[in-house]
C-alpha cells in the first residue's frame, strides 16, 4: 500500500488527517508531519524520515503537503529527489484530496498513479455560494455521464443505506468513491415535504452525482419502471429500517442493506456507538431478515462487518430490561 505523509505548517495536518478518518476510517501507513513555531527545516526533515520508516513500503511515498515553496514542501522535495520514479508531492491540501487518496489506495499501487488521480477532486472540491461566482461551467462534466444513460432498463443498486444522518461527508465521499453511483436518491416522506432538507441533501451531493428525494410510494413505483434507467447506478439512502422494509415491501429489489447510523432518541437503547434501537427498529429488521435481505453493518467502506444479529440481540436484552 501506498503510505502517505500530510505535512503543513502548524496543526493543520493533524487535523485534517482526524477530519479525513472521521470521514473514511481508520488508515494505516498515514502520518501526520507538523512544523511547530519552535521548529525548523531539519526537524520537519527528520519527522519524515522518522514517518516513512514506520510504512510497510518504503518504496511508494505520497507527500500531501499545505503550500507549494513552504518549509514542508521543500523539505518533502529534498527527499523526493533521490525518488523520482516513485514518490510524489501534492501541494494545496484539502480534504477532498485527502479523501480521494484514501479511497485511491483500495486499486492503485503507485504514489504517481494516486497523485494523477487526486488532482481532479481536490479543484472540483473548491466551490462558492452563491454559484453566479462561479466560472462558467464547461461541458466536462456533461463528458463524464455513462454513455448507456438513458438506454431502457432498471436501476442498478450499488449500495441501500440506512442512516439516520442520510447525506453526509461519509456518504458522499467513502461511500460515493466505492460504489461509483450516478444518482443518490433519499427515500422518505418525512424529507420529501422539507422544502429546505430537500435542498441541502441536492446542494450535498459530490461532483457529478445528482441527487434525488422522493417518498417511499414514489421509489417504488421508480423501481417498477424499466424505460428510462439504463446505465443508472443508485445508491438509495432510508432514514430508519421502516422505510426500508416499505420500499422492499412494495417491491424494491433490494438484497442487502448497508446499516452505518440510527440516532438515539428517548426509549431506544443503544448497543454500539452508532445504532440505537427501539422495540419497533428491531422488530422491522426481523421482518427485513425473513424477506431475505442481508445486513451489512459498516460506517464507512474499509470498516470491518459488525454481526447484525448479536447487535439486535444486545439491543433487545437491553430493552426487555427496561420493562
Amino acid at each position: 500500500m501506498v503510505g502517505i505523509i500530510i505535512a503543513s505548517h502548524g496543526e493543520f495536518a493533524k487535523g485534517i488527517l482526524q477530519s479525513g478518518t472521521m470521514i473514511f476510517g481508520e488508515q494505516e501507513n498515514v502520518k501526520a508531519v507538523t512544523l511547530m513555531p519552535s521548529e525548523g527545516p531539519d526537524d520537519v526533515k527528520a519527522k519524515m524520515k522518522e514517518a516513512i520508516a514506520s510504512f510497510d513500503n518504503q518504496d511508494e511515498v505520497l507527500f500531501l503537503v499545505d503550500l507549494w515553496g513552504g518549509t514542508p514542501f521543500n523539505q518533502a522535495n529534498s527527499l523526493f529527489e533521490e525518488h523520482k520514479d516513485k514518490w510524489a508531492i501534492v501541494a494545496g491540501m484539502n480534504l477532498p484530496m485527502l479523501i480521494e487518496a484514501f479511497a485511491s489506495r483500495f486499486s492503485m499501487n503507485t504514489a504517481h498513479e494516486i497523485a494523477a488521480q487526486i488532482l481532479g477532486p481536490a479543484k472540483e472540491g473548491v466551490k462558492v455560494r452563491p454559484e453566479e461566482l462561479e466560472p462558467a461551467k464547461t461541458s466536462a462534466a456533461v463528458a463524464a455521464q455513462p454513455s448507456n444513460a438513458g438506454v431502457p432498463g432498471k436501476f442498478e443498486y450499488v449500495l441501500a443505506r440506512i442512516d439516520s444522518r442520510l447525506l453526509h461527508g461519509q456518504v458522499a465521499t467513502a461511500w460515493t468513491k466505492t460504489t461509483q453511483p450516478t444518482r443518490i436518491i433519499v427515500v422518505s416522506d418525512a424529507v420529501a415535504k422539507d422544502e429546505l432538507r430537500k435542498k441541502l441533501i441536492q446542494q450535498a451531493a459530490p461532483p457529478g452525482v445528482k441527487a434525488h428525494v422522493v417518498p417511499v410510494n414514489k421509489m417504488i413505483e421508480l423501481a417498477k419502471d424499466d424505460k428510462h434507467f439504463g446505465g443508472q447506478r443508485a445508491l438509495l439512502l432510508f432514514e430508519n429500517p421502516q422505510d426500508a422494509l416499505r420500499a422492499v415491501e412494495g417491491g424494491v429489489p433490494l438484497k442487502t442493506i448497508n446499516v452505518g447510523s440510527m440516532a438515539h432518541s428517548p426509549g431506544k437503547v443503544q448497543p454500539n456507538k452508532v445504532l440505537a434501537f427501539d422495540q419497533n427498529d428491531i422488530d422491522t429488521f426481523a421482518k427485513l431478515k425473513k424477506l431475505g435481505l442481508n445486513f451489512d453493518v459498516r460506517k464507512v467502506p474499509n470498516d470491518s462487518k459488525g454481526d447484525m444479529d448479536e447487535i439486535i440481540k444486545k439491543a433487545q436484552e437491553e430493552l426487555n430490561k427496561q420493562k
